[in-house]
């Protein structure tokens, strides 16, 4: 029985969704769908690439995972099947695997131009119904990849398209970096792990800058601190993270994905 996930930027309760469902439905009537998210900001591919970094590595071996998060849906760039890490991909090239490809290793690559398995009408503005969609259940029957097209992942030509990650740096006492992502619940993710921030002090000798806000010390949960606090920690993403306990940091700070954090300590 296949597993199949979901992720678009389409909104939570996107009649968009139902029709890819019943799309999966239709071919592949056993297959389990479940909703990865559908709350991706729209066009955001950086966004779209952390959710399935986030979401997919839980998931069964074998699982199939669809993203659709397209600006691009109906120009010439590829839609295409990857098998990486222990799972496969159904998506456009674009850099959705972006973060994942930085985690595991990209062992298959076929770009998806069969259009035996598509649907027989293909709309220009709707390829995650009318060609990832049908291409994902087939695949949950069984269908060998190979089918679908030509496999280029060893094609200099056609390579994965990642995007370009801000990366975060540490000399000495101080880490440069920045917010990534902003969750579901206005917490500030940063590009700085946990490695990075191995030796530093955990108690308020640790500083910790973004947009002119500032707090020390580094807790273990958001419930450590009193409500409408500001605080730091290292979240399930293994990353610092700002958060204004119960409230949205996002929000009552003003601040967003690309502003600059510092973390100095001694």
């Amino acid at each position: 029985m296949a597993l199949i996930t979901l992720t678009t930027d389409f909104g939570e309760g996107s009649y968009y969704v139902a029709a890819m469902k019943g799309v999966i439905a239709r071919i592949n009537p056993a297959a389990v769908v479940v909703d990865l998210t559908h709350s991706i900001p729209a066009q955001s591919i950086a966004a779209g690439a952390a959710a399935l970094a986030a979401a997919a590595p839980w998931f069964p071996a074998g699982t199939i995972h669809v993203a659709v998060v397209d600006p691009g849906v109906g120009t010439d760039r590829q839609i295409v099947y990857v098998e990486l890490g222990d799972w496969r991909f159904v998506l456009p090239n674009n850099g959705l695997l972006t973060r994942l490809a930085s985690m595991y290793a990209a062992s298959k690559m076929v770009v998806i131009e069969n259009r035996e398995h598509w649907l027989p009408e293909v709309s220009s503005t709707f390829h995650g119904r009318d060609i990832m969609a049908p291409v994902a259940a087939k695949l949950g029957l069984g269908l060998c990849p190979d089918s679908l097209g030509p496999d280029t992942l060893d094609k200099p030509t056609d390579k994965l398209i990642l995007l370009p990650e801000p990366r975060a740096e540490r000399v000495g006492d101080r880490i440069q970096g920045e917010v990534v992502e902003v969750d579901s619940f206005g917490n500030l993710i940063t590009n700085i792990t946990s490695v990075m921030l191995e030796g530093a002090p955990r108690d308020e000798t640790l500083q910790i800058h973004c947009d002119g806000h500032q707090t020390m010390g580094l807790y273990s949960t958001y419930g450590d601190q009193p409500e409408m606090t500001l605080i730091a920690l290292v979240g399930s993403t293994d990353r610092l993270e700002l958060a204004i306990v119960n409230d949205s940091a996002a929000a009552m700070l003003g601040v967003r994905a690309g502003t600059p954090v510092e973390v100095s300590w001694g």
